[in-house]
């Protein structure tokens, strides 16, 4: 189940920062850009929360 949400979560982060880079090199517009980053913030907020502190939780267990 982790390795989905981290997935998922890296995906999102793609989807915030490929964009940008792609705009500037002047390969899709501003409006498309902004729709994909978008997608990628609610992709990462809603996957990252249940991964990133499990590490730590584990760690207070043992």
């Amino acid at each position: 189940m982790h390795t989905i949400l981290k997935l998922i979560s890296y995906l999102g982060l793609l989807l915030t920062v490929v964009p940008s880079v792609l705009v500037f090199l002047g390969k899709i517009e501003l409006d498309f850009h902004k729709n994909l980053m978008l997608a990628g913030m609610i992709m990462w907020f809603l996957s990252a929360p249940f991964w990133l502190n499990t590490q730590n939780e584990q760690e207070a267990e043992s």
